[in-house]
């Protein structure tokens, strides 16, 4: 049964894109940059989504689950940082109906109603930039990470009625994502990248722009470069599910297209209108 909000909807007034995000450091979730400004502008140019629902990089699991509380909790998973940031409280409601059509929508697997989890930060990071006022519901969908990444990209296609309906999928991760080779003096430094990962980096694009998706999902046969730009699929896969839902007439657009700390990209990707 769907939920009352989506029954009657006209599929052209109400069809959102799909996002996957470089989310990068929490700090993007308090700072004033270019990252969290130009999330600040999808957000107020986009058609106002009925619901959100993330997949990040920072919910891994065995088996796959859905937020389905009413008011989901703001969670702070990380260490080390400012006092600032660990005060923040993004108080969107969840949406335990539409978390119900998810399950029902998965037929795959079994997709568990979760209760406990809540907003990571990758999502609220994000998310808070997006949709300050918290009057979206956000609902997180968990990532199996028993699975390879061809079962991601098929699960993600059975949402695909979801975009139609009003909801905003967005993935968010880093499509290079190598923390143990960043070299942390060199953040304030935008144009420092190591080779690989700007090989990957353009790589990656192009693969996205020609609809190469089945390269992507088999990432570690690309090349050496790619096994640098992936040590754990972790942050990679949110891409995955956001490439499965792309319809062949949707555009493509990436953002926030630049590289941190030499091994991190914040590469972005909108695909729709």
């Amino acid at each position: 049964m769907l939920p009352n909000w989506i029954k009657d909807l006209k599929e052209e007034e109400t069809k959102q894109p799909v996002l996957f995000i470089g989310h990068g450091s929490p700090m993007n979730g308090i700072e004033d940059n270019m990252y969290s400004r130009n999330w600040a502008t999808l957000g107020a140019t986009l058609v106002k989504p009925k619901a959100v629902i993330v997949i990040s990089a920072h919910w891994l699991t065995r088996g796959t689950y859905v937020t389905a509380m009413e008011q989901p909790k703001t969670i702070h998973d990380f260490g080390g940082f400012p006092k600032e940031l660990y005060d923040v409280q993004y108080p969107a409601k969840g949406d335990p109906e539409l978390a119900k059509e998810v399950s029902t929508l998965i037929s795959s697997t079994t997709v568990g109603l979760d209760h406990d989890w809540g907003l990571d930060h990758g999502t609220w990071t994000v998310v808070r930039h997006m949709y300050p006022n918290a009057d979206i519901p956000v609902l997180q969908l968990s990532i199996d990470y028993n699975k390879p990444a061809q079962y991601h990209f098929d699960l993600a296609k059975q949402l695909a009625s979801l975009r139609k309906k009003g909801v905003l999928i967005i993935g968010s991760g880093n499509m290079v994502h190598n923390l143990g080779m960043i070299a942390w003096d060199k953040l304030q430094e935008p144009e420092y990248a190591y080779d690989w990962a700007t090989e990957m980096n353009a790589i990656f694009k192009e693969k996205i722009s020609d609809g190469d998706f089945q390269s992507l999902i088999n990432y570690s046969s690309l090349n050496k470069a790619a096994q640098l730009a992936i040590p754990t699929p972790d942050h990679y896969f949110p891409l995955l599910y956001n490439l499965a839902l792309k319809d062949n007439n949707d555009t493509i657009e990436f953002f926030n297209d630049t590289i941190v700390g030499g091994s991190l990209t914040m590469t972005s990707v909108k695909i729709g209108f």
